[in-house]
Formats: structure tokens, C-alpha cells, sequence
């Protein structure tokens, strides 16, 4: 009796070992089935991915690789957005770079040339995978496109925030970097709008442009116009010519038109020279303005807004420089 009990209780052992067994083998089956699926779904969405994009702009169509690995930059503005988003860039034009960026000023990048004269030799040992270039340079176009693809960004005068957003998004595709870029984009909108609400309705500004010792005014749809058109700064003259270097003025027209808000650019920080901005409106007719009595002449900082505008840190800068003036 004995014996017969152990065979059958050996017997019922055996079965719920095979069944633990056969359990353990389902699970894992199971597992090994799940992981393979996944990482086959993650092969299909690398798979999917683009490995280039057509890019529409204003010189043409241009097919570009996604994340390029070498990089030519001649546009100040776009070197501020891909820093800003973590991207590497190779080659720049290394004279005039703006102060903010004054890392990039360095023998570790290859010298391009200049913004209007690009140093094609040094792109040809280069090799660029992209060549990113703006209005100062769009006269080498063509003899750019073919060492490498070319695209060209510039800022819509007529539509500042919408061209800097387009401009943004298009680094933010190339590069993979569209949540970064998108983020940057609706910060500075926000803010461009608070700083809207802020702008007094009571009072006018004019924006001017010292450069040895001669002044120019810009206006509404100007290359500074979003001072009127984005911040909501009312332009005490309507009828400025929205020209690319503006409308030559005297001192007699600021005194006649008498600002509220003066908001003034100087040149020469930037080229050099004799003159400065300062020195150029220290006059009867300049100080006797309502913006200079009342201390509401704003120096505009040159290296956001004539070297560099566009990029993400410097149109940020532009609206709190304006945001300040207001406030």
C-alpha cells in the first residue's frame, strides 16, 4: 500500500512540474513575441523616417539631407537659432560676428569667407552636406548650389513673426529638433504679444539709423518695422518709405516730428569710424524732443537687430529691448 501511495504521489508531481514548466515556456514565448514585435515597429518608424526634405525658398527648391553632419552657415541669425537648438555648425564667415555669439568667432571653425564674398576654396575642402545662406550672401547662389545643397532664409519685413517662425520650424525638420524649435517659437510669440498689450496708445516712436554722422528713419514693413507692426509702437509718421536702408532725414524732421519714443541704431558700432550715435544727435534739435527730455531715447543693441535678426536669441532680446522702453 505503501509503495502504490509514493508511485502516485511521484506520479502527481511529475504532472504539476511538466505544467510549470509548460506555463514558463508559454511565458516567455510570449515576452520573446512582444520584444520582437517591438523592435520590428522601431525599425519600421526608423525605416519611415525621411532621410531628406524638399525645401521651398526664395532663390528655388532645394533637396536637403536630415540631419546634416557638415555645415556651412552664412547667416548670423540662423547660427544664433542652431545654436540655440544644439546644433553643430562647421564653417561661418569668422569677421563681424556678433559679441553674443563671439564663441564661433574661433580657429575651430573653418573661415568662410565674408557674407558677401564666400570663400568657395575653403567650402570645396570642406564639403558641406548644407549651405545656409540669407540676403547678404544670395548673389552666390548658384555657385554655391553646386558644391553643395544650397537654401536660402531671410526675414519678411512685411511678415516678421510668421517668416521667423517658418524659418525656425524649417531648422527644427532638418535637424530633428521640431519640439525645441516649436517651444522657442510660441515663448517668443507669447511675449511678443504681452509686450503688445503694453505699448502705450498715447504716444508715437520713430526708429532711426545713425551711420558717419547721416540719419536714416524706418518705418512700418522696414527691415525694424516690428518695432510698429509686432510690438505695437505707433509710428509717428505713416509715410516713411519702407526702403531697405530707409529714408534720409535731417535733424529738422525729428524736431518737427517730435517723437515720444526714439529709438535709435547705430552703424558704426558695428562697421567703425569716427562717429557714433550719441555724438550724431547731441544738437538743439534732437535734445529739445520730447524722447529726450522725457529720457525716452533707446539704443538699440546693433548686434541683435542689424547683424543678427532672425535668430531666436536675438529677436528675444529685440522684445525686451522694446519691453524695457515701455515699461
Amino acid at each position: 500500500m505503501k509503495k502504490l501511495m509514493l508511485v502516485m504521489f511521484a506520479l502527481i508531481a511529475s504532472l504539476v512540474l511538466v505544467a510549470c514548466q509548460e506555463d514558463s515556456t508559454d511565458e516567455s514565448t510570449t515576452a520573446d513575441s512582444e520584444n520582437d514585435e517591438q523592435q520590428t515597429e522601431e525599425t519600421n518608424e526608423d525605416t519611415d523616417a525621411p532621410t531628406e526634405i524638399t525645401v521651398e525658398h526664395e532663390l528655388g527648391e532645394t533637396t536637403v539631407p536630415v540631419n546634416p553632419e557638415t555645415i556651412a552657415v552664412f547667416d548670423f541669425g540662423t547660427l544664433d537659432t542652431l545654436n540655440n537648438l544644439g546644433v553643430d555648425v562647421h564653417a561661418l564667415p569668422l569677421g563681424n560676428v556678433p559679441g553674443y555669439l563671439e564663441q564661433f568667432a574661433s580657429d575651430d571653425y573653418v573661415n568662410a569667407g565674408t557674407l558677401f564674398e564666400p570663400d568657395f576654396e575653403a567650402l570645396a575642402n570642406l564639403n558641406p552636406d548644407l549651405i545656409i545662406i540669407s540676403g547678404r550672401t544670395q548673389e552666390a547662389y548658384d555657385d554655391l548650389s553646386e558644391l553643395a545643397p544650397t537654401i536660402y532664409v531671410g526675414i519678411d519685413n512685411a511678415d516678421f513673426l510668421g517668416s521667423f517662425e517658418k524659418n525656425v520650424t524649417l531648422m527644427g525638420d532638418i535637424f530633428s529638433k521640431q519640439t525645441e524649435a516649436a517651444e522657442a517659437v510660441e515663448n517668443i510669440k507669447a511675449e511678443a504679444a504681452n509686450v503688445k498689450d503694453m505699448a502705450p496708445e498715447d504716444k508715437s516712436g520713430l526708429i532711426i539709423l545713425t551711420s558717419d554722422g547721416s540719419v536714416n528713419a524706418y518705418g512700418s514693413g522696414s527691415r525694424f518695422g516690428l518695432i510698429h507692426d509686432v510690438l505695437g509702437i505707433t509710428p509717428v509718421d505713416e509715410t516713411i518709405e519702407s526702403a531697405t536702408h530707409g529714408q534720409n532725414i535731417s535733424f529738422e524732421y525729428i524736431a518737427e516730428k517730435n517723437p515720444d519714443l526714439l529709438y535709435v541704431l547705430d552703424r558704426n558700432a558695428v562697421t567703425g569710424g569716427d562717429y557714433t550715435a550719441e555724438t550724431t544727435l547731441d544738437n538743439d534739435l534732437v535734445n529739445g524732443t520730447t524722447a529726450a527730455t522725457e529720457d525716452n531715447i533707446t539704443y538699440l543693441t546693433p548686434d541683435y537687430w542689424y547683424l543678427s535678426s532672425g535668430g531666436i536669441t536675438s529677436v528675444t532680446q529685440m522684445i525686451e529691448e522694446i519691453k524695457q522702453s515701455v515699461e
